[in-house]
């Protein structure tokens, strides 16, 4: 073990990052050594400190390689010689890490063991990713909540033991690394290194009759914008794929769209096409919400919207048919807008754009605001500045009172994206009025944005 460690210190023997994972006794530490490396050479049972090495593997993710390390139970103190040494060689083993993965158990929820884990690991200044295993109950839901108040960034939900979440692990922890020198030559030899943009799913939804054909037809038939097909998920579903300005969009199910078109019935036309903007709603990121300009907002139009708005994804309002009515109303643009927003109050963060399918007017704003859209859904807050923002918030409009008490916000953090969701811990729960919750959110969209995005607020009581 001994030899193990000073190649472990030696930057000469590896050019390979190394990344430690650490945490108490049986949060599944060498299960997730076994998931990462794809073999079984850490023990795994229900006993605590089943693990009495230190183990380490060469793995790569992406073509990035680094060094998988799973400590032996780095904290705590015994009067076992071999767990001394188990003990001593973990905590050597995360001084020179270049990545500490802190693993805890989200079935058991935040104990007095994680925090002081959270302590040593604090002290020690490493850079460290939170990760919470054994995510695969939704019950574990709320526990997992508890380990945002630590304040690392990213924290990553996932099942080890089924494989969830271990993708995009892996993701942020290559993200993490340093670069390795070789891939630094291997890029300056070939020129800039290649970059794939991230493909954004794309529903075009709304009741029969808006146009939502002839947007889909106008799109894949625009100049400058490459087509391809491709088999969605359901039975007879083909999604388009369009490269616009280097960016990549899917336009979710087309054919769904063209056959809602054929049903006889006008009872069934709306039952469809509720049920085909559900089923495209449920694969995308970004939803156009086509309307007809020439009629008022239908009760229709209304409720299709309201399940774009529960799906928590992005939302465009596209008013089609805009030559239309523009011709027989001057105020156009600012009467239609304000009737829409009376109508569809649920979407006062949805963008408003006005186009002709037919005519290809304004066409362009479309992937523009569907591509702002998706940035905004993807977009991270630090924490420092989540929780500047609160402070200057809630010195200038505090929650109400609890009786005597006062609540307050004593930290929060962003927990989520796709759709934005943050994380408030206060000192009364109950209290926290559903009317401060909106407030909060209104003033997350003036300070950071998230054009199109619904955002998602969650508020917990934080533990003493």
């Amino acid at each position: 073990m001994d030899n193990w460690l000073k190649k472990m210190s030696s930057k000469q023997s590896s050019e390979k990052p190394s990344v430690v994972l650490v945490g108490r006794p049986n949060v599944g530490k060498s299960t997730l050594f076994n998931r990462i490396t794809g073999r079984r050479r850490a023990i795994v049972t229900a006993k605590p400190g089943t693990t009495r090495d230190t183990l380490a593997e060469d793995t790569d993710w992406l073509g990035v390689p680094f060094r998988i390390v799973d400590s032996g139970g780095v904290f705590g103190a015994s009067t076992d010689p071999l767990q001394m040494q188990v003990i001593e060689q973990g905590r050597r083993a995360m001084q020179g890490a270049d990545l500490v993965l802190l693993v805890v158990d989200g079935r058991e929820g935040c104990v007095s063991a994680d925090e002081e884990v959270v302590r040593e690991v604090r002290a020690l200044g490493v850079q460290v990713l939170m990760v919470v295993n054994k995510t695969d109950d939704r019950r574990t839901k709320d526990n997992c909540l508890e380990f945002y108040q630590f304040g690392f960034e990213p924290v990553i939900e996932i099942s080890a033991e089924h494989g969830q979440g271990i993708g995009d692990l892996l993701d942020e922890i290559i993200k993490s690394l340093p670069q390795p020198r070789e891939t630094l030559n291997a890029e300056n030899a070939n020129g800039l290194a290649e970059t794939k943009s991230e493909e954004v799913a794309v529903a075009v939804i709304g009741r029969p009759n808006v146009g939502k054909s002839s947007l889909v037809n106008r799109l894949l038939h625009e100049p400058r914008v490459m087509v391809s097909a491709q088999p969605g998920t359901t039975r007879d579903a083909i999604d388009e794929v369009l490269e616009w300005h280097g960016k990549h969009f899917k336009l979710v199910d087309t054919a769904g769209i063209r056959r809602a078109g054929r049903v006889a019935s006008a009872e069934q036309v709306e039952a469809v096409s509720v049920l085909i903007a559900k089923r495209a709603i449920s694969r995308s990121g970004v939803a156009l919400l086509l309307l007809d300009a020439g009629e008022d907002v239908s009760d229709q139009d209304a409720a299709i919207a309201g399940e774009a708005a529960r799906s928590g994804c992005g939302i465009v309002i596209v008013a089609n048919k805009w030559d239309l009515r523009k011709s027989t109303d001057p105020l156009t643009a600012k009467n239609y807008d304000e009737s829409v927003r009376r109508k569809l109050k649920f979407l006062d963060f949805a963008p408003i754009l006005h186009i002709s399918a037919l005519t290809g007017e304004r066409l362009s704003r479309v992937l523009e605001t569907v591509d702002r859209v998706a940035s905004a859904r993807r977009q991270r807050i630090p924490t420092a500045a989540v929780n500047n923002f609160v402070e200057k918030v809630t010195r200038a409009h505090t929650p109400s009172r609890s009786g005597r008490r006062e609540v307050r916000i004593l930290y929060a953090a962003q927990i989520g994206i796709e759709p934005p969701s943050f994380l408030f811990f206060t000192n009364v729960v109950d209290k926290f009025h559903f009317s401060y919750e909106r407030f909060l959110i209104n003033q997350l969209r003036e300070a950071f944005g998230f054009e199109g995005s619904p955002i998602k607020i969650h508020v917990r009581r934080r533990k003493k």
